[in-house]
């Protein structure tokens, strides 16, 4: 029955294909057998190649030397040239590849890092497995350390034995054999001793117990009676002192190795150095201190001793060998110091300081003065010690004939003498000592002395007399400066301000002040003279030295009479630390100097008022009239004057007086104000009116004029004022938030938000209008409302501080701090948010924190009143006293 299955191989019975090439599939091109006759047949051409790959679904192998030029080896394009077109066409396709990349940068970052972060969560490090662990460790005991078992074999790993076989001794076989043997007699040690190698007492053990107890009782005994011997006080045995013993040890200098490897390697450099260069005395004194660290002192004083006997001109190497030695035994190591160094003034101190008893010393310094009668140092100690000024003046009389030249001797006799002789040994100085300007300076403050002090049984000296006595200290000064230039002494500006800020501390101001005036002008050229003066008097201020700064303002002002800068620095000045009589007399100099300043005018005639003399006061002011008739800040204080001291009929006359001569918009401004502080409403009123006939674009004179119709009920004229006020000065915000106030107070609140809107577009990003609006939306539509026109006026004025602050007290009291934050960024730390966070501070009790961030506020705005309001409140509260 044939079968209806196909044939699975007939195809072996078909030809092959025109192309087919057996192993093609495997990479095969062709090949030639033995039996083949002839060539082998060509391979598969390329286009036959590529069909069968293409049915096979494999892309085609692209050659990339297919387009290679056979003639250039480096391409089609490598002979042409780089043109400015190719180099734009480069960077433009860079610029492009930066940006796709930047583009992608922050994103591919991002996965990168998400990427990262969930590979540690999935897999961590072994240490932050055991992070926890670690941590716990800290609360491990030394006990429970100790408990820790030890580590075994975890491995599971079966150890390999040690099989190796070694050959077994002689003696070990030998032992073996006779272990098991019995012996069954004694030999005759053991028949004497009973059996035993070591006899024993019957039936007793040894107790090590009691053994070493007693051991520890004898040892305590024998250092009691070492620390309790007569012996010990002698010398004889070591005296053991079991309360200070602890305490001695803390002084023990414990060297390690390499301190000490390093002081031997020391020692045998400065062995070698002393005996090759004998007389070198530093290298004695060396080697001596390095034994002195090394705790040697004997070997240190033997080698000092050796270097005395080697260097015996030097005086280091005496001065060094007396500090090694005791008090008695450097007395006689200076006595022969003295003999080959007798020149030393070093030698001669040292040996004076040995000495306790002054007597001792007086007798070492004289003795010192025989052999150095030239040493100013000596003299000096030698004139110290003295009690008696006469003894004192005689030793120094003395020594100014030895020593002609010491200006300090010199200057100490002259302190000694009385005034009249004082001239003489002055005099007598200067002629021996012609450059010194110290000299001349004492001299100048003798004579100021001279002038101040008055001696018993003569009349106190008049102020002509002492006028004029003091004038010659600046002619002393004067010439002390000429004839230091004669004999081509030049000292600098800079040294004779020190020299005068010196008497002032000295307390002879008068010499400060001749010193300024013969010095100060010295080295500046004319154009500068202002401004140096005016940075001497700054700086000197600063050093706290208002003598000097004094001196060099009064300079100044002879040379700049006419500069009001000046004047008011003066004055100042005297404010600060002068006196009020002071004070007043240049105020009065200045008025007199500078009569067209106002300001001085005024500081003058306040300052007689607050000193409680109104006359003189008015009579400045009437001086301060005929000087400047037109002065509207000179008419003003006149009218406060009159007014504060109940004058106000004669403030009123003032007034008419100072429109008529003056006729300013704030004189006219000030007298609606006082007729309104007067009750005088209706001629406030008319005064505003007439006023604004006159200026039209003030507005002021509008709020006042609208102020008073609101005060008076008549709402309607008061609208026509702010109207009128706002068209007429429409950039002028507070006469939009009054007359928005009035429409409030009116019951109007829609007019107020849209005049408020319509300020809005006349003053843009006007944060205070934005806070008038936030203000109306709380008070008459609620919280979120004036929230929401809050966000709208922090779109528009971003760093508004104003606004900032009102978010802040607008939110909950748990998130105030971290809006507060953010409101110190975006603002640039504005005064009123410094101040408003202060007042958080306050809030929270911390009061430290509070006052540091008020004095903030107050700092970066000295000007802003609600920052110093605030502080004085909180100082109030929580301040204290002064």
């Amino acid at each position: 029955m044939p079968s209806d299955k196909p044939n699975k191989l007939a195809f072996l019975s078909m030809p092959a294909p025109a192309s087919y090439v057996a192993g093609l599939g495997r990479g095969a091109s062709g090949f030639t057998t033995r039996s083949d006759i002839g060539p082998a047949r060509e391979g598969p051409s390329a286009e036959v190649i590529a069909e069968a790959q293409a049915k096979r679904g494999e892309e085609p192998e692209v050659d990339a030397e297919q387009f290679q030029d056979p003639d250039n080896e480096y391409g089609l394009f490598a002979g042409t040239t780089y043109e400015q077109d190719d180099e734009e066409a480069d960077k433009i396709y860079e610029s492009v590849d930066s940006a796709m990349d930047s583009r992608r940068k922050a994103r591919r970052e991002a996965q990168e890092k998400a990427e990262l972060a969930k590979h540690r969560a999935e897999r961590p490090k072994i240490q932050q497995q055991f992070a926890d662990l670690k941590r716990g460790l800290s609360a491990v005991t030394d006990t429970e350390w100790e408990n820790l078992p030890e580590v075994g074999n975890l491995t599971r790993k079966k150890r390999r034995k040690d099989e190796r076989a070694f050959v077994v001794p002689d003696s070990v076989i030998a032992g073996d054999r006779s272990k098991n043997e019995y012996e069954n007699s004694l030999d005759p040690m053991q028949q004497d001793q009973g059996g035993f190698e070591t006899p024993a007492d019957a039936g007793t053990l040894t107790n090590f117990v009691e053994m070493g107890q007693a051991r520890d009782k004898i040892l305590s005994l024998r250092l009691d009676q070492i620390s309790n011997s007569a012996f010990a006080s002698s010398g004889t045995s070591t005296s053991v002192d079991p309360k200070g013993y602890l305490t001695s040890l803390d002084s023990v200098i414990i060297k390690s190795d390499a301190e000490i490897g390093d002081i031997k390697r020391a020692r045998m450099l400065f062995d070698s150095l002393v005996k090759s260069n004998p007389k070198h005395a530093p290298g004695w004194v060396a080697a001596a201190c390095l034994e002195e660290h090394a705790g040697r002192m004997v070997a240190a004083r033997k080698l000092i001793k050796l270097g005395c006997e080697q260097c015996p001109k030097s005086e280091d190497i005496w001065l060094e060998a007396a500090r090694l030695h005791q008090n008695e035994d450097a007395k006689v190591i200076l006595a022969n110091a003295v003999q080959h160094v007798g020149q030393s003034v070093k030698i001669w101190m040292a040996a004076s300081d040995l000495e306790h008893d002054v007597k001792a010393k007086k007798r070492v310094l004289r003795k010192a003065l025989e052999h150095i009668p030239n040493s100013v140092r000596l003299w000096k100690e030698t004139v110290n010690l003295e009690s008696s000024i006469v003894d004192a003046r005689i030793l120094l009389s003395r020594a100014v004939e030895v020593i002609p030249l010491s200006v300090e001797l010199w200057l100490a006799l002259a302190r000694l003498e009385t005034p009249e002789k004082a001239k003489a040994v002055l005099n007598k100085a200067r002629k021996a000592v012609p450059t010194s300007h110290e000299i001349w300076i004492a001299a100048g403050r003798l004579i100021e002395q001279q002038t101040n002090v008055t001696t018993e049984g003569e009349q106190p000296k008049t102020e002509e007399e002492k006028k004029k006595a003091l004038d010659i200290v600046d002619k002393t000064i004067e010439a002390g400066v000429r004839e230091l230039r004669r004999h081509q002494v030049l000292l600098t500006r800079e040294q004779w301000l020190k020299e005068a800020e010196r008497c002032e501390d000295d307390g002879s101001p008068r010499t400060c002040e001749a010193i300024i005036k013969a010095t100060v002008a010295m080295e500046i050229e004319e154009e500068d003279q202002l401004d140096t003066w005016v940075g001497d008097v700054e700086s000197a201020e600063a050093r706290g030295k208002v003598g000097t700064a004094r001196a060099v303002l009064a300079y100044a002002l002879k040379v700049f009479p006419d500069k009001k800068d000046l004047w008011r620095r003066a004055a100042d000045l005297e404010k600060t630390h002068g006196t009020r009589e002071s004070l007043d007399a240049i105020l009065g100099r200045a008025v007199v100097h500078c009569p067209q300043s106002e300001t001085l005018w005024l500081m003058a005639a306040k300052e007689k008022w607050l000193a409680g003399d109104v006359p003189a006061a008015r009579e400045v002011l009437e001086r301060a009239f005929v000087a400047n008739p037109e002065s509207e800040q000179i008419w003003l204080a006149a009218v406060k004057l009159e007014a504060e001291n109940g004058e106000l009929a004669v403030a009123r006359e003032l007034l008419v007086r100072a429109r008529t001569v003056a006729d300013t918009e704030r004189i006219w401004m000030k007298s609606a104000v006082f007729e309104r502080q007067q009750g005088q409403t209706a001629t406030a009123l008319e005064t505003v009116s007439t006023a604004l006939t006159k200026f039209p674009k003030f507005a002021k004179l509008y709020m006042i004029q609208g102020q008073i119709h609101q005060a008076q009920k008549n709402y309607s004229a008061a609208r026509a004022s702010f109207s009128t006020g706002y068209k007429a000065c429409p950039k002028e915000t507070t006469l939009w938030i009054l007359a928005s106030r009035l429409e409030e107070a009116d019951g109007k609140s829609i007019k107020a938000r849209a005049l408020l809107e319509k300020a809005r577009l006349v003053n843009p990003a006007s944060d205070v209008l934005w806070a008038e609006a936030v203000n109306v939306e709380e008070r008459s539509a609620g919280a979120a409302q004036a929230k929401a026109m809050l966000s709208r006026g922090l779109q528009d004025c971003p760093a508004s501080g104003l606004l900032w602050s009102m978010a802040i007290w607008a939110e909950a009291r748990p998130t105030r701090k971290a809006r507060s934050v953010d409101a110190l960024k975006k603002s640039k730390y504005d005064p009123v948010i410094l101040c408003t966070v202060a007042r958080l501070f306050w809030q929270e009790r911390k009061l430290e924190k509070a006052r540091q961030w008020f004095e903030r506020s107050v700092t970066t705005d000295p000007d802003l009143g609600d920052s110093w309001a605030w502080w004085l409140k909180f100082e109030r509260q929580h301040g204290t006293e002064v």
